[in-house]
């Protein structure tokens, strides 16, 4: 059974740039937060499991797709799937919905405005060399599906 879950985000001004819309960086921190609440959700505390392994996750590629533009106080989603699992490395599908475009047009869904893929590898900490994903990681994402498209329930 798939993971069900999506980020909540609120747009605030430190977001913005001088256009009075987020500035194109913010969507890869939005999916960050995203990621990261999702793996805490599955259990998967980063921390907690550098300090066990030694190792991290570390973000070696993206690639993104701005479609619409979000603005102040706009309620996004941040939602993901795995799209591949390596042994060393996933590369996880993001979007970010406008929840609050959802409204204002009528829309039956939240409305796209960035999609992108970013894989992230497994390294250790201290050499940041390649390493394999611990198992209890790997096999949480097998298990579960890898998915997180519902929304947050904290």
């Amino acid at each position: 059974m798939p993971v069900s879950y999506a980020f909540p985000i609120r747009v605030y001004w430190e977001d913005t740039d001088a256009g009075g819309i987020v500035f194109y960086a913010n969507y890869l921190k939005f999916m960050e937060r995203g990621r990261t609440e999702w793996l805490r959700s599955l259990g998967i505390a980063q921390r907690k499991l550098r300090e066990e392994t030694g190792g991290q996750f570390v973000v070696s590629e993206t690639q993104l797709k701005y479609h619409r533009p979000s603005r102040l106080d706009d309620e996004l989603l941040v939602t993901a799937d795995v799209q591949q699992l390596g042994t060393a490395s996933l590369i996880i599908r993001q979007q970010v919905l406008s929840k609050t475009e959802q409204e204002r047009t009528g829309a039956p869904e939240p409305v796209l405005l960035c999609e992108g893929t970013i894989r992230i590898g497994w390294v250790d900490a201290a050499t940041l060399r390649p390493a394999r994903i611990p198992p209890q990681v790997s096999g949480t994402l097998e298990r579960r599906g890898g998915s997180m498209t519902q929304p947050f329930k904290p």
